[in-house]
């Protein structure tokens, strides 16, 4: 990479990505200070859970799209942003539980655990969190020179927690499950493409 292209993506396009992905919490914030005629509707706390939930799927599957992009169009930059995609889409994640945890359920970790034990799309959320947990840990480089081939192995557990991210997501929906049936199909796209390179191999 020449100087003037890292220069480029370090303080131009790394800059402006980090933005759009605080974008949707900057939002969140200023409907919750009231300011410039922004609020809620009548439950609050199912919309703040929703955008962080939300917010912290499309990062997820966007980290998907990285390499399929890079391959396209021969851009090897792209996955210099392939790992702050994905630890913002685990903030964004994390944050869904955490305010579910805090604010929804108080803390009760009782009715929490009977949820994720009862409850098919809180089971599903949970263990695509869990599986985050360990994949954000080791997004260093120094992770990745440590475990050498077993990082890759690990990180493919990125495809597991998107579908049980997209199965949160379809069941939590009681009745129009149109649109989380568009981010299964997108990331049917986004694994089919992958099954076919290997194939290709």
């Amino acid at each position: 990479m020449s100087g003037d292209s890292l220069r480029l993506l370090r303080f131009g396009i790394k800059p402006l990505v980090a933005a759009a992905c605080l974008a949707p919490l900057a939002v969140l914030a200023l409907r919750t200070a009231g300011l410039f005629g922004l609020g809620f509707g009548p439950n609050p706390v199912e919309e703040i859970q929703d955008v962080l939930g939300k917010t912290g799927l499309n990062l997820l599957l966007l980290t998907l799209t990285i390499t399929p992009l890079r391959q396209w169009t021969g851009w090897i930059h792209l996955m210099r942003l392939r790992r702050m995609l994905g630890l913002f889409a685990f903030f964004y994640v994390f944050a869904h539980f955490v305010f579910y945890l805090a604010v929804d359920q108080g803390l009760d970790w009782r009715i929490v655990l009977e949820d994720v034990a009862k409850r098919p799309f809180i089971t599903a959320g949970f263990a695509a969190l869990l599986i985050l947990v360990p994949l954000a840990v080791t997004s260093t480089q120094s992770a990745m020179r440590r475990l050498g081939r077993r990082w890759q192995r690990l990180h493919r557990l990125v495809y597991l927690a998107a579908f049980l991210g997209c199965a949160h997501y379809y069941w939590q929906v009681k009745a129009d499950v149109r649109e989380p049936l568009v981010y299964f199909a997108a990331l049917a796209v986004l694994l089919g493409w992958r099954a076919w390179k290997w194939r290709s191999r």
